[in-house]
C-alpha cells in the first residue's frame, strides 16, 4: 500500500530535498507541497495524504496551529491525515503543545535519510515516533516544573490494570515495545495489546500523548530510577 505524504516547511530546498528522497521509495508518494501552514491545510484537505510533513516555524500560520486544524478539521471533514513535525528542538513548548493537539512525534530536520523514510513509515502505520532523545527533553522539562497535580487523571489510572500500568510507566521512560517486552519478560506482540488498551482506556490517541500524560498524572517524576 502507497503511503501519501505531503511535506509542508518554508525552505524549498528542505522541501525539494525531502521530496525527492521520498518519492524515491517505492511505498511512498509525495501528493503536494505547501511554503507555510496555512497553505499546507489547504493542501491537506485537497489531496488526502496519509501523513503531513510539518516544520514548526512557518510563515502565515505556524506548523503547530497548522496542525491542530487538519487534526481537528470542522464539521464535514472526515479525513485525518497523521502529522510527523519537523524541528530543531529550539523551542520545547511547541513540542508540547503538538503532542497535546495530536502530532504522532518530532523528527529533527538534519536527521540522516533513512531516519526520515523510517519515520514516514512508523507514522503511517499508527505508531507514534518518539525518539529517545526527544523523551529526554520532555523530562527535563518536567524537572523544572512544579509537581503534577493528580486530579481527574488519578481517577483515569485507577481503570488501568497493574499490568497496563507498568506499561505505562515503561513508556513513559522511553522504552520501545522490544524493551518493555524484555523488561517485563512478555512477548513484543502482548506489549502492543496492552498499548492498546491502555490508550484507549485514557482516552489518548497514540504513544506520545501517553509520555505527556503518565508525566502530568505524577505517574513517573523526572530523577526516578529507570
Amino acid at each position: 500500500m502507497t503511503i501519501r505524504v505531503i511535506i509542508v516547511d518554508d525552505q524549498a530546498m528542505v522541501r525539494a530535498g525531502f521530496a525527492a528522497l521520498l518519492s524515491a521509495q517505492a511505498d511512498i508518494d509525495v501528493v503536494g507541497e505547501a511554503p507555510d501552514g496555512r497553505r499546507g491545510v489547504e493542501v491537506a484537505r485537497s489531496t488526502h495524504p496519509d501523513v503531513v510533513l510539518m516544520d514548526v516555524r512557518m510563515p502565515e500560520m505556524d506548523g503547530l496551529t497548522a496542525a491542530r486544524e487538519i487534526l481537528d478539521p470542522p464539521v464535514g471533514v472526515v479525513h485525518r491525515p497523521k502529522v510527523l513535525m519537523l524541528t530543531t528542538f529550539d523551542v520545547d513548548d511547541y513540542v508540547y503543545e503538538a503532542l497535546r493537539a495530536g502530532a504522532s512525534g518530532f523528527l529533527l530536520k538534519d536527521a540522516p535519510p533513512a531516519d526520515l523514510i523510517g519515520a514516514v513509515r512508523v507514522v503511517a502505520a499508527g505508531e507514534a515516533l518518539l525518539a529517545p532523545s526527544v523523551t529526554r527533553r520532555l523530562i527535563a522539562d518536567f524537572a523544572a516544573r512544579p509537581a503534577p497535580r493528580r486530579g481527574a487523571s488519578a481517577v483515569r489510572l485507577n481503570g488501568l490494570t497493574p499490568r497496563e500500568a507498568e506499561v505505562l510507566e515503561l513508556i513513559a521512560r522511553g522504552l520501545s515495545n522490544q524493551e518493555i517486552a524484555g523488561r517485563l519478560v512478555l512477548a513484543e506482540q502482548t506489549v502492543k495489546t496492552h498499548i492498546g488498551r491502555v490508550l484507549a482506556k485514557l482516552g489518548l490517541r497514540d504513544r506520545a500523548q501517553a509520555v505527556i500524560f503518565a508525566y502530568e498524572a505524577g505517574v513517573v517524576r523526572p530523577g526516578d530510577p529507570g
